[in-house]
């Protein structure tokens, strides 16, 4: 099945808005991703970010997965990372490739934006994408913490 990738702007909040529901599906977190989409102008202006990137998988004109990532500055170096912040794949399109085809999609992209590299992280027992990811790059064991602000 031939799938074409392509990083979105403001005039594609259709696509966006099938994307949230794909990862709403692709990580059993419906609520997550679709209890409280964002109105279209923040959509749209998020998408316009030179921070913020989100790149479509299509087949044909469905959206079948897709990545969103940030564009992070240093201050040690005039360089920057992005980080993919999620990505998924439809069920019925997964083990095709389409999440490296949305990786190697990425890459032009976060070069033209300055980045030296592309980090991402990965839950110890998700199989498949500790796979993925280690085809593609370096790991690196770190153990991660989430600081409430209450």
């Amino acid at each position: 099945m031939p799938y074409s990738f392509r990083a979105l702007d403001g005039g594609d909040l259709a696509a966006l808005k099938r994307l949230l529901a794909t990862f709403g599906d692709a990580f059993d977190a419906h609520d997550t991703y679709q209890g409280a989409v964002p109105s279209d102008d923040y959509l749209r202006a998020l998408l316009d970010r030179p921070a913020f990137i989100a790149i479509a998988a299509f087949d044909a004109d469905e959206v079948v997965g897709g990545l969103a990532a940030y564009v992070l500055e240093k201050f040690e170096r005039e360089r920057s990372e992005v980080y993919i912040y999620d990505l998924a794949v439809a069920e019925r399109h997964r083990r095709r490739g389409v999440a490296t085809g949305l990786i190697m999609a990425l890459k032009p992209i976060a070069k033209a934006r300055g980045a030296w590299v592309i980090f991402v992280q990965a839950d110890r027992g998700d199989a498949a994408a500790l796979a993925l990811y280690e085809s593609l790059g370096t790991r690196e064991d770190v153990v991660h913490f989430d600081i409430r602000l209450d």
